[in-house]
């Protein structure tokens, strides 16, 4: 889930022209996860293939990154590796939640009720090893690079862009911030007409940039200080964070305090500050790898259609229409993508 930062950053809505010919690396878990979350049947229920594996994840990122691409949106896709150890205690409650709500859906499903079951659906993703392998094979057919992270992609992703390869990093958790990159895009795999959990209403999700110096300057703090305010938050490596501190309180502790070892004094909350230094220190001296590769190559058309119509059940007719786009779109020049796809 990463650390809530909404109320205190300084954003800025774009369209998804305003990112023409911007590259961008993706939080590729994140964005499956999106995917798996929202694309669902009346009930609740993913989609899946006559086999009965789950296609939610392939169907939104097979459309999704051929409509940004379409519009000259470079795009990589940065997977997450080995979770840092500290991270164990996040992972088993986030279990937890699944569990608990894979219940909720299928006494949602008996009594035929339709939008609490989707509710809880959304709540009950996993994405497992083979749906991940899934994603990076279509891609590789789509001519669309992938990154394979060391640890946390978004780690990696900020890494990237730090070093000036790519634009921003795209995800909807701000912990791209934290670990320091200049500019995060955030709603970009989910932009569109979304309908609120629980209402009769739909509101129009467009595009974030968030400029990591603006926020700093904004919040009269340091990137460390970021990180710090993070902590009493609570991070996926702590948690929870501290009770009763808010994102405004926790900006207060720590100009007041000027580090998070001086405003823990007043909190006085029983957690051990030597493994909050080691939370801060994850964010500063992430693991990352300079071994990768960044090339857009053109599509493979016939091996995109053997794995999602001949494989995986996908409308014919539909895919090679996508393609087509995606084809038209590098060749007569409306969009940028002739400059850097390859043969």
């Amino acid at each position: 889930m990463g650390v809530d930062l909404g109320g205190i950053v300084e954003k800025r809505r774009v369209s998804l022209e305003d990112l023409r010919g911007r590259s961008l690396a993706v939080d590729g878990y994140n964005a499956l996860y999106q995917f798996l979350a929202i694309i669902r049947g009346s009930m609740g229920e993913p989609l899946t293939d006559r086999a009965g594996r789950i296609t939610s994840h392939l169907s939104g990122l097979f459309y999704r990154t051929v409509n940004m691409v379409e519009r000259g949106i470079k795009i990589v896709y940065v997977f997450d590796g080995e979770p840092p150890a500290l991270k164990e205690a996040e992972i088993r409650r986030r279990m937890q939640i699944k569990e608990e709500a894979i219940t909720r859906y299928e006494d949602a499903v008996r009594r035929g009720v339709a939008e609490e079951a989707r509710r809880y659906a959304q709540m009950t993703s996993r994405l497992r090893d083979e749906m991940v392998d899934d994603a990076k094979r279509l891609l590789d057919s789509m001519g669309v690079p992938w990154i394979q992270a060391p640890s946390e992609g978004e780690a990696q992703a900020a890494h990237i862009v730090s070093r000036g390869h790519l634009w921003a990093a795209a995800s909807q958790d701000y912990d791209s911030l934290l670990f320091g990159a200049p500019i995060l895009v955030r709603n970009l795999t989910v932009s569109g007409r979304r309908k609120l959990p629980g209402k009769s209403v739909y509101v129009e999700v467009e595009p974030e940039v968030i400029h990591l110096e603006k926020v700093l300057e904004g919040l009269g703090l340091t990137r460390e200080q970021l990180i710090d305010v993070a902590i009493l938050l609570g991070t996926d490596y702590n948690p929870g964070g501290f009770r009763g501190v808010g994102p405004k309180t926790a900006v207060k502790l720590i100009k007041e305090s000027g580090t998070l070892e001086r405003a823990l004094e007043s909190l006085r909350q029983g957690f051990g500050v030597e493994e909050l230094l080691r939370v801060r220190q994850i964010f500063l001296e992430p693991k990352v790898t300079d071994d990768y590769r960044i090339e857009w190559r053109r599509p493979d058309l016939e091996s995109t259609v053997h794995f999602l119509c001949r494989e995986r059940d996908f409308s014919e007719e539909r895919v090679r229409n996508t393609l087509e786009r995606l084809s038209r779109a590098v060749v007569d020049g409306r969009s940028t993508l002739e400059s850097f796809f390859k043969d």
